[in-house]
């Protein structure tokens, strides 16, 4: 009696993970109508057997590891370009934000248009919807990290930014920042026109599962193309790792609604949206409103 009840209950676990309850409840049944369960109580015959048939129904749900013979960032991003993007948020006092603006402009355009800077400024915002007062810069640096040394080296030496750091502390409340790699299935942020809102959707995944969103975005980016509102995907190397930032263009939002409403039209979106859901464990967005200064506009 005791093998029985044993025997039902893993039978019963094991029809629960396979999500067909009533399947285990037929088959048992059935299975008691014919006097088979002397075959399942010899399939389970002595105790000293369970250690190994925990470890056997556990490696049913163990998932299985691929190796790899490469860094997850290399698989994901353009090597061929090494491009380092560096994303910063900075949190403005109120009644600070006009100046603060003012010296940004006054100041990032001179770096971003020296030759001397292997940097470029790919955008400039302040927030509208989502957190208040604050300002988001993204900067690029070709040639990757030794770019970035030699831009932070060489603004050290530079003392009007050293001045422009000076004033831009006494307006912030805190800053943070990012280092990011560009997908290599997203257009490069390139110069717009505007005038245009900007969306920054950011996303926070489960570690592990970059591969993953990568392979549903590579397919997914396709959907989302119609309208060009497609600016930028990115994830974090240094910062909040497992942070994906994508960022979009819109006339307004009401084109913003227009635009997500029309992706459902196109088959195969839901099953990216249904499938990419479960890898996230937190999600923000931001409605962006471009600074005088921004290339992107």
């Amino acid at each position: 009696y005791c093998l029985l009840r044993e025997t039902a209950r893993y039978m019963q676990e094991l029809a629960l993970h396979v999500g067909d309850q009533c399947a285990f409840s037929q088959t048992l049944c059935e299975l008691r109508q014919q006097h088979h369960v002397t075959v399942i109580i010899l399939g389970l015959s002595a105790s000293n057997h369970r250690n190994r048939e925990d470890s056997w129904f556990k490696s049913l749900f163990v998932r299985k590891v691929d190796p790899r013979k490469d860094a997850h960032s290399h698989l994901l991003t353009k090597n061929e370009e090494s491009n380092l993007y560096k994303i910063q948020f900075h949190n403005v006092k109120p009644e600070c934000l006009d100046a603060y603006n003012q010296l940004c402009e006054e100041t990032l355009p001179s770096i971003h248009n020296d030759k001397y800077y292997p940097c470029e400024l790919v955008g400039t915002w302040n927030t509208w919807y989502g957190e208040q007062d604050q300002a988001v810069h993204m900067w690029r640096y070709r040639g990757g990290y030794p770019a970035l040394t030699e831009v932070m080296s060489k603004l050290r030496q530079n003392k009007e930014f050293m001045k422009y750091r000076e004033e831009r502390g006494k307006m912030l409340l805190s800053r943070r920042n990012q280092l990011l790699l560009e997908f290599s299935f997203w257009n490069e942020p390139i110069p717009r026109k505007g005038p245009n809102i900007y969306e920054l959707r950011s996303y926070q995944l489960r570690p592990g599962t970059m591969i993953e969103w990568g392979n549903y975005w590579a397919r997914a980016i396709g959907y989302r193309q119609h309208n060009s509102e497609a600016v930028g995907g990115f994830f974090s190397q240094i910062g909040n790792l497992y942070m994906v930032h994508h960022l979009w263009a819109y006339k307004d939002l009401e084109a913003r609604e227009a635009t997500r409403n029309a992706a459902w039209q196109h088959e195969g979106w839901d099953e990216v949206v249904y499938y990419t859901v479960p890898l996230i464990q937190h999600m923000d967005s931001r409605i962006m409103i471009p600074m005088k200064a921004s290339p992107l506009q």
